[in-house]
């Protein structure tokens, strides 16, 4: 059972008769005792007139998946078996993250009808929602008391990334049909595959002549050429402890998840196959063989529940991870945060040795605030804050100067332009023939 705060009420108007009997020279305990035996008996009977909270079923309907920051409608359905008017209050015991309304649910049930719910949920954190329960209060007439019952009905859904880099995928796609699908090159590199055959003109290439299709056609015929595709591209998202480091309005890791969706969505345009390996320790999450249109939920699948680790990234295990899922020419992006060199140490004696045929691109997410710190000279303190930023650019920059040296590429921005970044990356590479 419980108790609402009309006993609470009631139990303060009986300090009217108790004040009357005072003045009145009655004995104040004999009243007080008196009305609180009333209050009591009020009680008992607003709890026996309430409907039974455990003669109803209980059943849910909710999406099996989200994406963070979405609004999402979550519908409880009661139906009441008893005899008597069911009038509920109805709380769904969802976690804080999911971003349920603090306001409980009412209904009112006839005998024999069934009514429903919708709680609005806004989830603010990837993985998985759960609602172990449900609670139902069935209050009496009079709204002093009632009966409640827990009704086991788990609800879970899982929260995906936002994937709000998607804004970018149409303008690099629409390039990407002009390097791949609509544009032939006619000189052979490394990098490029042939694509079809045409007649010749004057100031083509004549190294590019096919004799044998020229001899079956009767006419000059050319060979043309197109960027490779069947490619590998390689993602590796770092879940170390650099990358629990808050940037802008989220992590580290939340940057690279974005950055790592956008590419393979536009890898897998490109007819490339993505493989993502997210590492610290060990292996987090983990996408190979998947390419089309399942690619896309199979990484944000694999994202979902994944959240940086407060450790220290083995780096040797996890390039040795990297090549268990493919030795073909490949292109690696690592996403991680080398912006200091006591930490980058390990990463820079694990670097993969980078070749003709492998290409290794490492993105890292860069607060803008440090920059700002930098620019700042107005006040004694602004300038140590100023010093200490220019020191952490610095190190950053002497970080990535020896990822270069090692035969890398690096690439850092803040979390809204490193995804866009790294995708123009890649289509310069395979304009260039490298990929």
């Amino acid at each position: 059972m419980f108790v609402t705060g009309r006993l609470a009420v009631a139990l303060a108007v009986g300090l009217i008769p108790l004040v009357i009997a005072g003045l009145a020279g009655y004995p104040a305990y004999a009243v007080l005792g008196t009305w609180i035996g009333l209050c009591l008996l009020l009680v008992a009977a607003d709890v026996a007139l309430a409907a039974s909270p455990r003669a109803v079923t209980v059943s849910r309907r909710l999406p099996r998946r989200v994406r963070i920051g979405e609004p999402v409608p979550v519908s409880v359905a009661v139906h009441n078996h008893g005899t008597k008017v069911l009038n509920a209050v109805i709380r769904d015991a969802w976690q804080p993250t999911a971003g349920a309304p603090t306001e409980r649910q009412r209904l009112l049930l006839p005998p024999g009808e069934r009514g429903r719910v919708t709680i609005p949920l806004l989830p603010r954190r990837r993985g998985e929602l759960v609602s172990e329960f449900v609670m139902i209060r069935s209050r009496g007439s009079l709204g002093i008391a009632g009966r409640q019952a827990r009704h086991s009905v788990r609800g879970s859904i899982r929260v995906l990334p936002a994937f709000s880099s998607r804004k970018h995928l149409p303008s690099r796609l629409a390039r990407l049909r002009e390097l791949d699908g609509n544009t032939s090159i006619q000189v052979r590199g490394q990098g490029t595959e042939f694509d079809s055959l045409r007649e010749y003109v004057r100031g083509d290439d004549v190294r590019s002549i096919d004799w044998r299709a020229t001899a079956r056609a009767g006419t000059t015929m050319l060979r043309t050429w197109r960027p490779e595709r069947d490619r590998h591209v390689v993602i590796i998202i770092d879940t170390g402890r650099t990358a629990a480091a808050r940037v802008g309005d989220g992590t580290r890791v939340d940057a690279s998840l974005e950055a790592a969706l956008l590419l393979a969505a536009l890898a897998s345009r490109a007819g490339d196959h993505v493989h993502l390996l997210m590492y610290d320790r060990v292996v987090r999450g983990r996408v190979t063989g998947v390419d089309g249109a399942a690619l896309l939920p199979a990484l944000t699948d694999a994202m979902a529940p994944v959240h940086a680790r407060l450790v220290d990234t083995d780096w040797h295990g996890a390039f040795a991870a990297v090549r268990t899922l493919t030795t073909r020419p490949s292109l690696i992006v690592a996403l991680t945060a080398q912006d200091a060199a006591e930490s980058a140490r390990g990463f820079l004696g694990a670097f993969p040795n980078a070749s003709r045929a492998t290409t290794v691109l490492v993105g890292s997410v860069t607060d803008d605030g440090i920059s700002a710190l930098a620019r700042r000279r107005d006040s004694r303190e602004e300038v140590y804050l100023a010093a200490a930023a220019e020191r952490s650019l610095r190190d950053a920059e002497n970080v990535a100067d020896a990822i270069r040296r090692a035969g890398g590429e690096a690439i850092a921005a803040d979390p809204e332009e490193l995804p866009p970044r790294i995708a123009d990356r890649y289509l310069e590479l395979k304009a260039a023939g490298r990929l």
